[in-house]
């Protein structure tokens, strides 16, 4: 990415706002305005939209309210950006990438924005895919006849990774109301496994099933002082130093192969007002072979789903090749395209996508 030292420095401080609450319309607010600064606009938004038989579509608009976004419902038949940001998850795409300078004034919405006087002369937006059952569409307008440029479009991109997260955490949170109610809540399920530290080793909460999964994971020769295993006190101290988000954001998910299971521990940065940052240790044990959640299957093809499903098995390239009488270097093709269209970075969050979405953690 070969953006200037300016531009990282409001990337990060955009990054760091996302990060800073679990409520996203105040993570939102939060990150508007060094992500203005680095993306100018006049306008952002943030379409949550609920996949199932009845779609919702659900704005938020941090900032000066949006009028046409009231009347979204009327307008979902002739939404031109919805398309190409579909075809195209994670990246985000301009209006000059969607249609013509003509078609696009002809636009209903065009047309709409002229009556209410915002008068948007340009968009750029990215889908956001949060599984199970969820995306987003993030999307920056402009009133003045200033394109979107590739640098923008580039720097959106490399964004939307850390917007995902942003929605996944403040969604999976979004039932409690503060780290202490977080806590409560989470000791209460008897499947919850879940360890709360201060870094860089001070064990704040153990619930039973965590206690449970630790005693069958580790022995006792694998633990550090403070009683935490080590492996796992060490990926959280290495976390909480690290500069570049997105080697952090990477590192947030540990997973070992084990026997017939994956042992998978997600890392989630509690905020707090004041103090340190805790860190929520979130433990789960997933069966070797994983079926592949329909949700996936939906966006694949026949054919990348039979690899999904040899991926799922922990199968090499090598195998899958074997067993489904392909080359080698088509299955690693197949696997490049099912990682895009999936949104994931690894096989490792392959593995821990698919698991969250047959068992959400």
């Amino acid at each position: 990415m070969n953006f200037s030292s300016r531009e990282w420095m409001l990337r990060d401080q955009v990054i760091a706002a996302l990060n800073s609450e679990l409520s996203l319309p105040k993570a939102l607010e939060s990150a508007r305005a060094p992500l203005l600064e680095l993306l100018p606009a006049d306008y952002m938004g943030l379409c949550l939209i609920t996949l199932g038989p009845l779609v919702e579509f659900n704005w938020l608009v941090p900032g000066p309210r949006l009028p046409l976004l009231d009347e979204s419902s009327r307008w979902v038949d002739s939404d031109f950006v919805r398309a190409p940001i579909f075809a195209q998850p994670g990246v985000a795409v301009r209006d000059s990438e969607m249609r013509s300078r003509e078609e696009l004034e002809r636009s209903p919405l065009y047309q709409r924005s002229r009556e209410l006087g915002l008068g948007l002369e340009h968009v750029m937006a990215a889908l956001l895919p949060v599984p199970p059952g969820m995306c987003g569409a993030f999307t920056l307008y402009r009133d003045r006849r200033i394109p979107f440029s590739e640098q923008h479009a580039a720097l959106l991109t490399s964004l939307t990774p850390h917007l995902v997260n942003a929605v996944r955490n403040c969604r999976d949170m979004q039932t409690v109301t503060s780290g202490v109610r977080l806590l409560e809540e989470l000791y209460r399920r008897d499947d919850a496994a879940y360890l709360v530290v201060t870094p860089p080793s001070h064990e704040e909460l153990r619930s039973p099933r965590a206690a449970e999964l630790l005693r069958k994971w580790f022995a006792p020769s694998d633990l550090h002082a403070s009683g935490i295993p080590r492996v796992l006190q060490e990926r959280l101290e290495a976390l909480t130093g690290m500069e570049d988000t997105d080697a952090r954001l990477e590192a947030s998910l540990w997973i070992s192969l084990q026997g017939d299971a994956y042992r998978v521990v997600r890392f989630v940065e509690l905020p707090e007002a004041e103090g340190p940052r805790q860190w929520a240790l979130v433990l789960n044990e997933i069966p070797l072979s994983i079926p592949l959640p329909e949700a996936m299957r939906r966006a694949l093809t026949p054919r990348q789903v039979d690899i999904a499903r040899g991926l799922l098995r922990n199968w090499s390239n090598e195998t899958i090749a074997s067993e489904l009488g392909l080359s080698e270097d088509t299955v690693k093709t197949h696997v490049r395209d099912i990682f895009r269209r999936l949104q994931v970075d690894s096989r490792a969050d392959f593995l821990y996508q698919a698991a969250h979405l047959n068992k959400p953690i």
